[in-house]
Order: C-alpha cells, then structure tokens, then sequence
C-alpha cells in the first residue's frame, strides 16, 4: 500500500497530470506549460517541476546563463509514464461517457 500512496503523492493531482501531459505535447519552457488552456497558476506549476525534478521524473537544463532560464525533458522513467497515462484516458473514454470536455481539453494521442 506504501507504493500507492507514494505514487499518488507525487502523481494524484490534476496539475501534476496536466503538466506530464504536456511533455508528451513537446512542451519543454516554463512559458509553453503556462499557455496550456487549464492555466496553470505560475507558484503552483513552479512547485510541480521541482517536485518532479526531485523525484527523477524529469531533468532541467539551462539554455541561457544571463539571465538563467531553463527547460525540462522527460527522464527515461518519466517517459515511462506514456502508457500509465493512455491507460487513464482509455478508462476514462471506456467509463465515463457521459462526462464530455471541451474540445480545448481532450487528451491528444500521447506518444511515446
């Protein structure tokens, strides 16, 4: 059960989920995962990269040094995440019909 809630902890919530989606979207800037139509609030997206930079999900590099500006990549077990998150949305296409989203919302196909 420890490894549930773990994963949970680090997974469970709708930001955190908005923002590994939007790697599988090849968006890797700071600005890229803010011009996502859920708008993301800027403290909460900068607490969600470091805490999935913490946990070895993704990696962040510098790309310019004055001033610092970074980008982010998926490591090779945050990419392993791929299939995890189009399991999630076959279920929910499969269980939940009914619920319909804005098409800005709808899941594109995730890519490995």
């Amino acid at each position: 059960m420890q490894h549930y809630t773990s994963v949970l902890d680090i997974l469970g919530d709708k930001w955190t989920l908005v923002v590994v989606r939007d790697f599988f979207r090849n968006k890797h800037r700071y600005g890229e995962f803010l011009a996502s139509p859920e708008g993301i609030p800027t403290n909460i997206l900068a607490d969600r990269l470091k805490r999935l930079e913490a946990v070895g999900i993704i990696k962040r590099e510098l790309y310019q040094d004055n001033p610092p500006r970074a980008q982010y990549f998926l490591t090779s077990r945050g990419a392993e995440l791929a299939p995890v998150l189009r399991a999630l949305v076959k279920w929910g296409v499969q269980y939940l019909p009914s619920v319909t989203l804005p098409e800005k919302y709808s899941p594109p196909e995730i890519r490995d």
